[in-house]
């Protein structure tokens, strides 16, 4: 179900307004991606031309509404946080990427370049939003990550400043993440191991978030050093933090199959016939990742991965 803004448009007055132009459109649709997680509540809702936006920034807490048209973006933003958090929509809306930078090695891939010219990553700036529903997805299948972020949002999600659809909802503090026993997060389906990794990761939030100043390969590696943060969810966090279009992610369940099926006609693929295809693409192999998964799955067979219930665990 989709928001109703109205009502929070005409009723608060925003702290800042501001306005950015860019050289090229606005993609009118879900152009945050990944931001956010999966799921109806969340820290980024669509409506329409509207994107609503919440994050803790170092000067507090913040909500921006995003409203596209053509090549502007005009911005209105509440809470102690609203201009640090202004400042970056033009990273968040594509500015720092180059889809340009692509250049085709095969027909398959020029073919996804004439149909998404435009594609552009988004930029974050931040990393520990993205590490709780990114370390949800390990290793289970997305109703199941999905269904855990959720919960985990409706139990410890707190409420962004401003006249916000009833939906926003600020992620769960490191603070409150570290405080937590690992059996706590068994109501939602998450098993000792992943709830481990999440509270071992909320105790350096604070020193770690400071990787997102940090070159992309420095801060997937460094992001691999705390337990239970392996090459997927530190490739997926630094895509969304840095945008970076080499982040290439491994270890998942489907990407490779999706990769080596169009570039390759083979359906099911592993991470080193994945790699090898995606060698020419140094340098923008997560794009090329991205695009292959926009294209489609290899067709179906065998039995999909099952829903797992670790709420007794």
């Amino acid at each position: 179900m989709r928001p109703t803004t109205a009502a929070a448009v005409l009723s608060g007055t925003p702290d800042i307004r501001q306005q950015f132009e860019f050289d090229y459109s606005l993609d009118p649709g879900r152009s945050l991606g990944r931001v956010g997680g999966k799921g109806a509540v969340g820290p980024v809702l669509y409506d329409g031309p509207d994107i609503w936006r919440t994050r803790d920034t170092p000067a507090g807490e913040a909500t921006l509404r995003i409203t596209r048209s053509g090549h502007m973006a005009d911005v209105a933003g509440w809470g102690p946080g609203a201009e640090i958090a202004a400042a970056g929509v033009p990273a968040l809306l594509g500015a720092h990427d180059d889809p340009t930078a692509l250049v085709p090695h095969d027909a398959v891939v020029a073919g996804w370049v004439r149909r998404w010219p435009a594609r552009r990553l988004t930029a974050t700036g931040t990393i520990w939003e993205h590490v709780v529903p990114t370390v949800c997805g390990q290793k289970v299948p997305g109703l199941n990550a999905k269904n855990s972020w959720q919960g985990i949002l409706r139990r410890w999600g707190r409420q962004p400043p401003g006249p916000v659809p009833s939906a926003l909802r600020l992620p769960p503090t490191a603070e409150l993440m570290a405080s937590l026993a690992y059996h706590e997060f068994h109501r939602f389906d998450i098993e000792r191991r992943r709830a481990e990794a999440i509270i071992a990761f909320a105790r350096r939030a604070e020193r770690l978030e400071r990787l997102a100043q940090c070159p992309p390969q420095q801060a997937r590696e460094r992001l691999q050093s705390i337990k239970g943060i392996g090459p997927w969810t530190a490739s997926i966090v630094v895509l969304l933090c840095h945008g970076d279009p080499d982040s290439v992610i491994v270890g998942d369940y489907q990407i490779p199959s999706y990769v080596t099926w169009h570039l390759a006609g083979e359906r099911r693929g592993d991470d080193d016939r994945m790699l090898e295809l995606l060698e020419p693409y140094q340098g923008q192999r997560a794009r090329v990742q991205a695009l292959a998964k926009s294209a489609g799955p290899p067709p179906r067979h065998g039995p999909r991965m099952p829903l797992q219930d670790l709420q007794h665990r």
